[in-house]
């Protein structure tokens, strides 16, 4: 089991009975092959003694709006849009895949900065991501924020995507007070439930610590989630970044990311589990990576160095992938 007393100084936390990570490891033992993916998407340089990816441009996202969004949330202010490669649009969305076809691209996160209303405003590209879809065979995974217009869920279907991406959040004040955003928590329950009503396959994520740091609303999104026929779950975990207006507060407590980690787990017990790529550095990363081994995931993004190893002593195959965990198993 984890051992708690490499946590930070600032985090002490009790990780847990050792029965309900016995537990939740073997509900996945009943539910999956003893087998762990391990993922390094091309975003950044990455390499570990298992591991070195080949091929950097094999996953990329792509970002359908530059630089631009309209809600500034208080925990990313457009930071995420800036490993994108932006969409140029005299180029238009078919030629640039086909450029990163031609260049060893296999799959591509469609995405970008969202409306006022939380949407991203993919539609207007839906002819080029068919397109990119049936005549260049790319892996397209679309992150379309919130879906108000169910038109809009069954031109994805009718485009073939592979699968959707959407942050789910279930505290109504985090929604207000971080994204800024004019929606309550059914308007993403509305969301899962369109996707979910045209067969999409569905790779929503819950970001831990979302509201400065502290957990509200993490298991409302985990109960909204669990109703529907679910793909895989990401889990992410908040990390401060400068230029934000959560820069230089705690990430979420190691000991209480575990729990939620070990209660996903059982909650979920035939669904995917991933640990997504954002997550803090340092011994806060090599804690939590092991406890998501520990609580039984099924695959982890940029796992800390001596991750690999510990999952083989837990009695798992691991596999390795240069794309994105949203794109896994």
């Amino acid at each position: 089991m984890i051992d708690v007393n490499q946590t930070p100084a600032a985090t002490k936390p009790d990780l847990g009975p050792e029965q309900l990570f016995r537990q939740a490891f073997s509900v996945r033992r009943e539910n999956f092959p003893d087998e762990i993916s391990f993922f390094a998407p091309g975003l950044k340089h990455y390499s570990i003694p298992e591991f070195e990816p080949q091929n950097p441009r094999a996953f990329l996202p792509i970002s359908l709006t530059g630089a631009g969004c309209a809600l500034d949330c208080d925990h990313c202010n457009k930071k995420i849009l800036e490993p994108m490669i932006p969409l140029n649009r005299k180029e238009g969305l078919f030629s640039m895949c086909q450029r990163l076809a031609a260049n060893g691209t296999e799959s591509v996160l469609i995405s970008g900065g969202s409306l006022k209303t939380g949407e991203v405003p993919f539609i207007r590209h839906i002819d080029d991501i068919r397109r990119v879809k049936e005549e260049l065979g790319l892996r397209i995974i679309m992150h379309t924020g919130l879906i108000r217009d169910e038109k809009e869920v069954a031109a994805l279907k009718d485009a073939g995507v592979d699968g959707v991406a959407l942050d789910i959040i279930g505290s109504n004040e985090t929604i207000r007070e971080v994204y800024h955003l004019d929606a309550t928590v059914e308007d993403f329950d509305r969301s899962l439930e369109l996707l979910a009503k045209y067969g999409l396959s569905l790779r929503p994520h819950i970001i831990l610590g979302l509201h400065y740091g502290k957990f509200l609303g993490e298991y409302q999104a985990l109960d909204m989630i669990a109703k529907y026929p679910v793909h895989s779950l990401v889990v992410v975990i908040l990390v401060p970044m400068s230029d934000t207006n959560m820069w230089g507060i705690d990430p979420p407590d190691t000991g209480e990311v575990a729990d939620f980690f070990v209660k996903a787990r059982l909650r979920m017990p035939d669904t995917n589990i991933m640990l997504g790529c954002a997550r803090p550095l340092g011994d806060y990363k090599k804690i939590v990576d092991k406890a998501a081994v520990e609580a039984g995931f099924n695959g982890i993004a940029y796992p800390a160095e001596g991750v690999v190893a510990h999952a083989k002593e837990m009695g798992l195959k691991t596999v390795f992938f240069e794309n994105s965990c949203s794109c896994g198993t």
